[in-house]
């Protein structure tokens, strides 16, 4: 059987990984910077708010459904998009500890 690269670190770094991934790309932190600031969920195109094409912005939603960082729920033709408060929190958490475990800048000498 073949094991994917991932599956040779723990659990724990690979779930950091995936929730790290969704973060790598300014469309996806204009989302989820969007969302938040409308504080409610969105029910309009968040196409407007992104310089990409409907097909690019779908692309990125999925990304950040998958990780779980937002929450899309179909209503009729229209797809309600929120952020997924316990995950995001959840993020803050294990980037603030994943930062802390790698401080590196106090005591090396390169």
């Amino acid at each position: 059987m073949v094991q994917s690269k991932t599956e040779l670190f723990d659990k724990e770094l690979a779930e950091k990984a995936v929730l790290f991934k969704a973060l790598a790309h300014p469309a996806r932190l204009r989302v989820l910077q969007f969302l938040a600031e409308t504080r409610s969920c969105m029910t309009g195109d968040i196409c407007e708010v992104l310089p990409l094409s409907r097909t690019t912005v779908n692309q990125h939603l999925k990304e950040l459904k998958d990780s779980g960082l937002i929450k899309g729920e179909i209503d009729g033709v229209k797809t309600n998009y929120c952020l997924n408060s316990e995950k995001i929190n959840n993020l803050k958490d294990m980037l603030g500890g994943f930062l802390s475990e790698i401080d590196c800048c106090s005591d090396n000498n390169c």
